[in-house]
């Protein structure tokens, strides 16, 4: 079992040019695609923590590209998945 050690942050561009950091709160792997949960870093106050699922579609350069899920089935799924990995995650720290 690994332990992490701190979180994982990384930045994107937007297709305007904007670049904005976020933090990695989760990946998973699913039917052959990988999926990251994040959420803008330093948004430490519940009503800032606005969660966002990303889908990694191809690499460019040795960096993935993401995009956002739009598929509303696809996006359901893996949004079940990972709360339950981040539930299980929480339990194996009690």
């Amino acid at each position: 079992m690994s332990e992490q050690y701190g979180s994982d942050f990384i930045t994107i561009v937007d297709e305007d040019g904007a670049e904005f950091e976020l933090e990695v709160l989760t990946t998973l792997d699913y039917n052959g695609a990988t999926y990251l949960a994040v959420t803008i870093a330093g948004a430490e106050e519940a009503e800032d923590l606005e969660v966002s699922i990303l889908k990694s579609v191809e690499e460019d350069e040795d960096e993935p590209i993401l995009c956002a899920v739009e598929d509303e089935q696809e996006l359901e799924t893996v949004y079940n998945l990972i709360m339950e990995q981040l539930y299980e995650e929480e339990d194996d720290e009690d």
